[in-house]
């Protein structure tokens, strides 16, 4: 960045000219938006068209798509993302005119500042559920939150809203140590794993990262972190802390779970808190509820509030997203983009009773496939017939040589697609009645699943 980044305040002000770069992105686009309705004059771009950046056009954002040096002209400050590098041409023009660029994180962290309470929720996975859950919780209190989510809530219609409130509720991601730029009051951590391998070094290198996070929490806030998650304990070693979990010693425990893992009683310090029914499946999300409920309970909003609201929470975008049928087959959407994630996924969708698992999986990265290539196999192998698509490259150059050939190879019976309409064939071709296709990973791989449907 060309400023020190405590100056982000002289340029967030009303009437203030900012240029948005990579305007399109999931917290992008929602911090375009928040900054527009501050009054704060928004131009932003993006590499493509997109649902996002028709929606800033439609709301009064100018986007440019494509980067070019012209598309800063007027603009007093820029806002990035972490994947927008010097070598961007938006950057490269800015830094020649000294105009000052700041990351994104650093707005939110501003913006975070003003609020009496910021609920910051990281982890590895689990984030936008979680994050979504602590949204219905709170709106269902009618505490009247501002909220930021990496994805889309239907609650919301939106991945965000800016409300009156003293609360600011905040999807908060540890790539580039973005979090680290944040004010929470209350640090929610989910789960720790390697993950980001193009950023991070190793393990050790993310568990300091998370450290760091709890660490910014002041004296009278909390830090409320996954008990039955031994990289997270690791990484926590010494720190004061609230627990959630299935284990005994948590200060936030779920216990009578169901089979299927859609309803449970929270006990915390031997007390009742409340009795919950979920309408989404799996364990995982019976953990990221614990974290959800957890805050409640910190807040002080009481069992039956937070319960309420969890019954009528049916999912965020993407998270298990049921999209529609095909020959018999029910088509669900999925962010899952982790050996971890795809675990979760697996393991919930196998508790629905379904015949067979069709799984269309699109890789999120070549760093990511290379260093975890062998848990993705391991995963994979676990489905009845995996179509994989070609690896998504989001902010990479193919520097390996890898590609979703040499996953299909270890995969037997699985189906390699190089396009997406190769991979919505594959599917139209393999569905049979009583079947779940998933089009899982985080790039646009929903695309094939909506082509099939259609």
């Amino acid at each position: 960045m060309s400023k020190n980044p405590s100056l982000i305040g002289e340029y967030l002000r009303p009437g203030r000219r900012i240029h948005l770069v990579g305007i399109g992105g999931v917290s992008m686009r929602p911090l375009g938006l928040v900054l527009h309705d501050m009054g704060l004059e928004i131009t932003g771009s993006d590499m493509s068209e997109s649902p996002s950046t028709a929606d800033l056009i439609a709301k009064g954002i100018p986007v440019a798509i494509g980067h070019r040096a012209s598309n800063i002209a007027g603009a007093e400050a820029l806002i990035r993302t972490a994947a927008v590098h010097n070598d961007n041409p938006e950057i490269a023009a800015a830094r020649a005119l000294g105009i000052p660029i700041f990351e994104r994180a650093q707005a939110w962290g501003h913006i975070m500042k003003s609020y009496r309470q910021a609920i910051c929720i990281a982890g590895t996975h689990g984030k936008t559920t979680t994050t979504s859950m602590v949204t219905h919780i709170f709106m269902e209190a009618q505490t009247d939150p501002t909220v930021m989510i990496g994805g889309y809530l239907p609650l919301l219609q939106a991945g965000h809203r800016v409300g009156r409130g003293d609360t600011i509720i905040m999807e908060s991601c540890e790539y580039c140590n973005s979090f680290l730029k944040f004010f929470p009051t209350i640090a929610v951590i989910l789960n720790v794993e390697a993950d980001h391998l193009d950023f991070f070094k190793d393990l050790a290198d993310v568990q300091k990262s998370f450290r760091a996070f709890a660490q910014l929490v002041p004296p009278g806030g909390c830090v409320i972190a996954n008990g039955d998650d031994p990289n997270t304990t690791e990484a926590l070693r010494g720190l004061e802390y609230e627990t959630f979990g299935f284990s005994e010693g948590c200060d936030v425990r779920a216990v009578r779970c169901s089979e299927d893992w859609r309803s449970f009683d929270v006990v915390c310090g031997g007390e009742l808190y409340g009795r919950f029914a979920l309408q989404v499946w799996g364990r995982h999300n019976v953990l990221n509820a614990l974290g959800a409920i957890a805050v409640a309970r910190r807040c002080g909003i009481d069992g039956e509030t937070a319960a309420r609201a969890l019954a009528q929470f049916h999912g965020a975008g993407r998270r298990l997203e049921f999209k529609g049928k095909y020959h018999g087959a029910d088509v669900y959407d999925d962010y899952a983009h982790h050996p971890g994630e795809l675990q979760a996924l697996l393991t919930a969708v196998e508790a629905m009773g379904y015949r067979r698992i069709l799984c269309a999986f699109q890789p999120h990265t070549y760093s990511r496939t290379h260093a975890l290539f062998d848990d993705f196999v391991r995963e994979l192998r676990r489905v009845d017939v995996a179509v994989i698509a070609e690896i998504y490259a989001a902010r990479e150059q193919n520097i390996l040589g890898i590609s979703s050939a040499d996953l299909a190879a270890q995969v037997p019976g699985s189906v390699y697609c190089e396009t997406l309409p190769q991979v919505t064939e594959a599917l139209r071709r393999l569905a049979q009645p009583g079947d779940v296709i998933l089009t899982v990973g985080a790039g646009d791989i929903y695309k094939a699943g909506e082509a099939l449907v259609k």
